[in-house]
């Protein structure tokens, strides 16, 4: 999970405390962190190894593409690039940071 934001949220804040609605804003902020890093891992392969190279097969393609998944999927949980959390801090400012907020 990506921690609190300071300034759009209390910083002592949790999963557990933000509304239901906060807490979609951070998982899209995060699937669209994950789409990020997936396109721009994929993008820097296919200008690195050259398709006729001796291990480009087909399991080896499957190899990496589940290898970019699960790196982009774990980048984008731990908040390592900032990309997702700078998308929820801007889009904060329209969804309520608690469960009993107005």
């Amino acid at each position: 999970m990506i921690p609190p934001i300071s300034g759009a949220t209390n910083p002592a804040s949790t999963a557990a405390e933000l509304s239901p609605e906060r807490l979609q804003l951070r998982e899209a902020a995060q699937g669209f962190e994950a789409i990020m890093v997936r396109k721009m891992l994929e993008t820097a392969r296919t200008s690195v190894w050259a398709e006729d190279a001796p291990l480009t097969g087909g399991g080896m393609k499957q190899f990496k593409t589940m290898r970019d998944d699960h790196f982009a999927d774990i980048a984008s949980q731990s908040g390592t690039l900032g990309f997702a959390r700078s998308i929820e801090e801007q889009l904060a400012q329209f969804v309520p940071d608690t469960p009993d907020a107005p």
